[in-house]
């Protein structure tokens, strides 16, 4: 998954949003829960506040009593964190009542701590360490005895333990935290399903067109969502019209071949039946003018042929033909052509231009060679800029002979179309110039150097499949 991939794009969309809506979603319902348990523990706090205020208070003698209904059996288990306590304030006369879990134990009074009384229920709170170093939230309210006024007043506590709130919001908090990380990572797989199902048809547009550049197919075909529909439309619109403009490129390149050609040869047959100096300037002329139409007519028909898109030549049976008919043909000068072809190797482009590139080269590696040619196909992949592999695979060409060589300075003129070193070799100076041509049509390229045996060694880069 690249960074500047559709597919990235999607991840990291979900990714961040994942990251944001799950943590604020868990933080609001910590926060609900957390709240909602407090208010209730609270609440609970105040009905036993109640019931014992109600309980003890509730009399016309001069102490409080001893509450009959507690409602909390805890208040027996010695430092269980929940306790009562009765007691006068202000250094009024009067007797202590305690729960029995705080045994000896005082608690402090918020009344003493000067802490602020809540003004809808004229409670204070307040959370301290109780007995045995437990945490302890306390509730105090001020009463007098049968509510009348004159009589003293009593600091009426009860008291809760916080620890085991604390303990629930812990462990609430680790089974949230966990279920959120599970149902982030269920969101993350569900997404990258999302994108494998949701961009299968591109890559079967990406199949197909690889189809259609290898040759197996003609057109986009199958079924494909309504979205993608349109574009399948118009590249088959676009493939049929590249086709019709390479018809018609072909017929009109045959046209101009018959055209030219006739009067050439006319024009040659002429000049040769008369034996003069002007009648052979007019042939020499003619018959450059064949070669100069020759070659710009193989030109034409490269371009007409789209680079051959669509094409497949296996190079093995291309070669072997080649190599036998250059044997042969130089077998007084007893030349032979080493090669070394990956197997499966596979050329995208015409068989025709894949000949006609070897044949120049190889022709031309004999004809200058000692003894010995070289001839070496392997496949390579390439990098891209940003250093992965690339789709597009080349076919690594390189012919290399045993001859005197050339200079820097010559193999800078050799590509030339035209130029030739030696004119007591046969030929043109055309050949390089066309498989330069051909190479460049393909994508391609040619390049020139120094062979270890002395010789030139050419390179060819051309498409593989």
């Amino acid at each position: 998954m690249r960074l500047d991939s559709l597919a990235f794009r999607l991840f990291a969309t979900s990714l961040g949003w994942t990251l944001l809506v799950l943590p604020l979603a868990g933080f609001l319902i910590y926060r609900t829960h957390c709240e909602g348990l407090q208010t209730k523990f609270d609440s609970d706090l105040k009905k036993l506040l109640t019931a014992v205020a109600f309980d003890s208070m509730n009399t016309t003698g001069d102490e409080p009593v001893l509450p009959q209904n507690l409602y909390e059996p805890l208040f027996e288990v010695t430092h269980s964190g929940w306790y009562w306590q009765v007691r006068p304030i202000d250094g009024a006369p009067g007797r202590r009542l305690v729960s029995p879990s705080l045994a000896s134990e005082v608690l402090p009074s918020p009344y003493d701590k000067k802490f602020p009384t809540d003004p809808t229920t004229g409670i204070r709170w307040m959370n301290v360490p109780g007995p045995a170093d437990q945490r302890i939230r306390i509730l105090e309210i001020i009463e007098t005895l049968g509510a009348d006024p004159n009589k003293p007043k009593y600091s009426v506590i009860v008291a809760g333990p916080i620890d085991w709130l604390e303990e629930d919001f812990k462990r609430f908090r680790n089974w949230l935290s966990g279920a959120l990380a599970l149902a982030g990572l269920a969101l993350l797989g569900s997404t990258l399903l999302q994108m494998r199902f949701g961009l299968a048809p591109l890559r079967r547009i990406e199949r197909g067109l690889a189809n259609i550049r290898s040759g197996a197919a003609s057109k986009l075909a199958g079924r494909l969502p309504a979205e993608i529909e349109p574009m399948q439309a118009e590249l088959n619109a676009l493939i049929q019209s590249n086709q019709d403009i390479v018809d018609r490129a072909r017929t009109q390149v045959g046209n101009l071949a018959h055209a030219l050609k006739t009067p050439l040869a006319v024009i040659t047959n002429e000049a040769r039946e008369h034996k003069n100096p002007f009648a052979n300037k007019v042939a020499e002329q003619a018959q450059i003018m064949r070669d100069q139409v020759s070659h710009y007519l193989d030109r034409a028909r490269m371009a007409a042929n789209s680079s051959g898109k669509g094409r497949v030549t296996p190079v093995e049976p291309v070669v072997e033909p080649l190599v036998r008919a250059l044997e042969r043909i130089n077998r007084d000068k007893g030349v032979a052509v080493l090669m070394n072809v990956a197997a499966g190797a596979k050329f995208q482009g015409e068989k025709h231009d894949l000949e006609e590139m070897l044949g120049n080269l190889l022709d031309n590696a004999c004809k200058w060679s000692k003894t010995r040619v070289f001839l070496t196909v392997r496949v390579e992949t390439p990098l891209t800029e940003s250093g992965a592999k690339s789709k597009e695979k080349r076919l690594i060409v390189t012919v290399e002979d045993d001859g005197p060589g050339l200079t820097a300075e010559q193999r800078a003129k050799i590509g030339k179309r035209g130029v030739r070193l030696d004119e007591a070799k046969p030929g043109s100076g055309l050949g390089l110039s066309i498989v330069s041509d051909l190479a460049t049509s393909y994508r391609g390229a040619m390049s020139l150097d120094a062979s270890v045996h002395g010789g030139l060694r050419v390179t060819l880069v051309l498409p593989a499949v």
